[in-house]
């Protein structure tokens, strides 16, 4: 089932890791790259909620209900990959992500719905840290292409290195073909008679908008309360991914993008580290299962956020290169929850059938951040933190205590143990 999610997991690896050298190499001056990954967080406050909503209405014959969203997703990604390292300038590859990010987002809300769709609440824990798994293992491999592709792929194509067209090629490969695989190998459960009728009637253009402000009208107390962590954990994490390889170069190198061969084993190491968090992250995914059904989902996710918390205030000060990671295995372990715990603590107070537009609002909870963060934070980083990247990975690490201090404050039900669905053939 979330095979699948390991392709648009490798997609968001390069993202995260590959996108803000390549502005670097482009020209980007630091205070610029915040609203420069402006698209990410856009796309998912527009797409994920419509796709959310698009998807509970929908159903096709052999595709299912959420599966052809994956499939439109998907492609989306592949071609802005493929295309991504061509990119001539800044504003190029601006436009481009704005693509890979709105394919990634089509592909990854109905994941989320898939997995509330066919599991019972005793088996959601599982589910959900699968994808936890999936996402640790395809951002391990993005960030290990990082690392390992420099040294097969030597050289310089256009204005960025070779390795680079390596990386995103690849990338295209991944998403595309796990996917299908999943396509292929899941069945989704079949709507009723009465639930096929309605779905057939016709409906208003309109309709998936005003799905998505009546959900916001009725949304669950506990779900407030998540918007409220996930506004300091999301802004926290954009500016991680944003700072961290340049950071890299400064603590460790003492070295800056113009210093483009020095900056380019900052960014190689920096992918490695990345890779690292994820390995972390595939490796305690299933771990946290068993403590969240023997603590309580929102214990479990403060005890890993104040862990990711302490690597990010250790990272920006350690100058041997081999340190760093002993530093980011806390926040690979704060991933490893943030995948898949907060929705455990949500989904009991969720209608079914409402899933998809639900699992699209969480999404809005997290991009959210993400757009005050690309519009705040180059103000911040210039004026206040003296466009110094290490210290926004401080600045990131402070945000994160705070998170996990409101997550203790929430009040989710507990999860309740319910026989397990059947399918309908």
């Amino acid at each position: 089932m979330n095979v699948g999610f390991f392709g648009i997991q490798y997609s968001f690896g390069l993202q995260q890791s590959a996108v803000t050298p390549i502005y670097d190499f482009l020209g980007a001056t630091p205070d610029q790259i915040p609203i420069l990954h402006l698209a990410g967080p856009v796309t998912g406050l527009l797409v994920q909620p419509i796709v959310g909503a698009l998807s509970d209405k929908t159903w096709h014959p052999k595709l299912g209900r959420r599966k052809p969203y994956f499939l439109i997703g998907a492609l989306l990604c592949s071609f802005a990959l493929i295309v991504f390292p061509f990119s001539a300038s800044l504003w190029m590859a601006a436009g481009l992500l704005w693509i890979l990010d709105a394919g990634n987002n089509t592909a990854m809300e109905p994941y989320r719905a898939l997995i509330a769709d066919r599991l019972n609440n005793n088996q959601q824990p599982l589910g959900f840290q699968m994808q936890s798994f999936f996402t640790g293992f395809g951002q391990v491999l993005a960030n290990l292409s990082l690392f390992i592709f420099p040294f097969i792929f030597i050289g310089t194509t256009g204005s960025l290195p070779t390795w680079v067209y390596a990386s995103f090629f690849f990338g295209a490969l991944c998403s595309i073909a796990s996917v299908l695989w999943s396509i292929s190998k899941t069945k989704e459960i079949h709507p009723t008679d009465d639930e096929l009728q309605k779905l057939k009637e016709k409906r208003d253009v309109f309709e998936p908008l005003l799905e998505i402000f009546s959900a916001i009208k009725d949304m669950p107390k506990v779900m407030w309360e998540l918007a409220l962590v996930y506004l300091f954990q999301w802004y926290a994490l954009f500016c991680y991914w944003q700072n961290s390889s340049k950071s890299v170069a400064l603590s460790v190198w003492n070295a800056s993008p113009e210093d483009k061969l020095a900056y380019s084993e900052a960014v190689s190491w920096t992918g490695l580290v990345n890779g690292w968090y994820n390995v972390v992250t595939f490796l305690v995914a299933f771990s946290l299962v068993k403590f969240a059904k023997k603590f309580s989902p929102k214990k479990v996710h403060a005890f890993c956020l104040m862990l990711a918390a302490f690597g990010f205030l250790a990272f920006p000060h350690i100058q041997d290169k081999n340190l760093l990671f002993f530093a980011i295995t806390g926040f690979g372990i704060g991933w490893a929850s943030m995948m898949g715990i907060p929705y455990l603590m949500v989904v009991s107070d969720i209608p079914k059938e409402r899933y998809g537009v639900y699992m699209g609002i969480i999404n809005m909870m997290i991009v959210v951040p993400m757009i005050l963060q690309t519009i705040s934070f180059g103000f911040v980083l210039k004026h206040f933190l003296n466009n110094d990247p290490r210290h926004a990975i401080t600045f990131a690490g402070v945000l994160l205590v705070i998170s996990a201090f409101f997550t203790l404050l929430m009040k989710p039900k507990k999860i309740s143990k319910t026989k397990f669905l059947t399918e309908k053939s």
